[in-house]
């Protein structure tokens, strides 16, 4: 028995508003590359710790720090972002070099507290269990104990030597040297390096 009912199609534009305009122009300025540069943008500190920005006419209470090229490049291409849920760029610094000192101290601040990676030390014990890795290292911050799974990319090699390490809450470890370990430690991470 076929159902006789006559369903109408909804447009896909009655459900949601479209502005193509808008769309077109934020489209545009997502695409265009503003140079952020020591005679253009003036950075503050706010009295919270956070960064400020005056730039092309607005301000910005907050803004984020995000380097394009963190590993092979943290001088370089540093983009400057709005600190809401899209960050939104608002701009990009060439080159640190470029910036007064007191604007390289503010941003170099803010990519430490960004990309915090602990540098692993020496490693005291790592073990596997159920698929999962249990480290105790020390770090240039003090002892530490953490997670990780026993495949896939908890461990990335960066170099020959140099690795990088994500526990299971994306907190990440570096180990800039596996040959600056003794061989007893090193005998430790033949599993995952």
């Amino acid at each position: 028995m076929e159902d006789e009912r006559n369903y109408e199609k909804p447009d896909l534009l009655d459900l949601q508003e479209f502005d193509e305009a808008a769309l077109k122009k934020e489209s545009e300025e997502v695409l265009q590359m503003r140079l952020l540069t020591a005679d253009n943008a003036v950075f503050t500190r706010t009295e919270g710790g956070f960064l400020a920005l005056e730039f092309g006419g607005k301000t910005y209470d907050r803004v984020g720090v995000y380097l394009t090229f963190p590993l092979t490049n943290p001088q370089e291409y540093i983009s400057i972002r709005e600190a809401d849920e899209k960050a939104r760029e608002i701009g990009m610094i060439r080159s640190l070099q470029e910036m007064p000192r007191e604007v390289q101290d503010m941003i170099q601040e803010q990519v430490r507290l960004r990309y915090f990676m602990p540098v692993i030390r020496r490693v005291m014990e790592v073990k596997d269990e159920y698929g999962y890795a249990y480290w105790h290292v020390q770090t240039d911050f003090g002892s530490c104990r953490f997670t990780t799974h026993m495949g896939g990319d908890a461990v990335v090699a960066l170099g020959d030597a140099r690795y990088q390490i994500t526990d299971l809450d994306g907190n990440r470890y570096e180990l800039p040297d596996l040959y600056a370990l003794t061989v007893m430690e090193r005998k430790k991470l033949d599993l995952f390096i």
